[in-house]
């Protein structure tokens, strides 16, 4: 299944136009999502759109938005009404300027998207809007319409097109003073800043985002299995922890002893890890859809146990193959 846009328009610079598509450039599909259901039953929870005072189920074509301005009173907004006041950049994303990438604070990111021509046609003027964006080495601003809202996006080359990052608008960023104001201003040694500088030297690095591990979806996949096969699930042993440090200083000569003893072993295994990595052949991801567990529902809907011939456990975490995922 190819990809699916989440907006088809028009890229604007002045007068140069070209039709584009925006992509989202994350998933959260492939992550391990849970089901509510009936522990009685086992049969899956359904929610149902009802009338908060009469308790009657109301159907899709009966439900629209509705301001609230006091209890119980709403103002009712229709589709077409919204519809009416939606501006050009439902079609369009019109560049409106170019800033310097560093003069955007990075609490305004939101989301990343892949900005690509759509069709044949268009690709020489997308590729001089790209390039002149490239070539003074700023980010484009422009407005784009997504789930009926504006959203301001900021567009910058990434190979051959472009990422778009849709940025928040100054409402809907906090100030840091109220919760700045209120931190002690302490005299630091140089001692103190010249052993934590020990410290993180110790720990630097390239950023390698292929060598991060999500331990928790690890763990997820692992109880699952276990549960799928009946094997016993193990408590989880208390957390060990640092011991009784009194002393900043003391802390951070212990922090630098211990960074030291494990080093070689943190070493060795980011190398193998990395190894690991370059090993692996990519794997061809299908977009729309996710890989699944194997289902551990038994008949009848109930969850499954040891007695109803569980499948054969696996060393690693076992993946069924992928299914579509059900729109809406």
């Amino acid at each position: 299944m190819a990809p699916r846009a989440n907006w088809k328009g028009f890229l604007r610079l002045s007068l140069v136009t070209c039709p584009v598509a925006l992509y989202p450039a994350t998933s959260d599909t492939e992550k391990v999502s849970f089901n509510q259901i009936n522990r009685k039953t086992g049969h899956r929870i359904k929610y149902l759109k009802v009338d908060a005072e009469t308790g009657d189920e109301v159907t899709s074509e009966d439900i629209v938005k509705g301001y609230k301005v006091d209890t119980d009173t709403y103002i009712e907004v229709t589709k077409d009404e919204l519809d009416d006041i939606a501006l050009d950049s439902t079609h369009t994303i019109e560049i409106d300027e170019f800033v310097p990438k560093t003069d955007i604070d990075s609490r305004y990111l939101i989301r990343p998207y892949y900005l690509v021509p759509d069709g044949k046609v268009g690709h020489d003027a997308f590729a001089v809007i790209r390039e002149t964006i490239r070539s003074m080495d700023k980010v484009a601003i422009g407005r784009v319409v997504l789930t009926n809202r504006e959203h301001i996006i900021a567009l910058e080359p990434l190979e051959s097109g472009l990422m778009g990052t849709l940025l928040r608008y100054p409402y809907e960023v906090r100030s840091e003073k109220e919760y700045f104001d209120d931190i002690q201003d302490v005299k630091l040694t140089r001692d103190m800043l010249d052993l934590a500088k020990h410290i993180v030297e110790k720990k630097s690095g390239a950023f390698e985002p292929e060598l991060f591990e999500d331990h928790y979806e690890t763990a997820l996949i692992d109880l699952i299995n276990k549960k799928r096969s009946g094997a016993p699930i193990a408590a989880k042993a208390a957390p060990k922890t640092g011991g009784n440090v009194i002393n900043l200083m003391d802390a951070l000569k212990k922090s630098i002893a211990s960074e030291k003893d494990m080093a070689p072993a943190a070493k060795a295994t980011k190398e193998a890890v990395r190894e690991t990595v370059k090993g692996k052949k990519p794997k061809k991801r299908v977009e729309g859809q996710r890989e699944m567990l194997l289902p551990i529902a038994g008949k009848g809907g109930k969850t499954a146990t040891a007695k109803e011939a569980p499948p054969k456990k696996a060393d690693k975490p076992v993946r069924a193959p992928a299914r579509a995922k059900k729109a809406g």
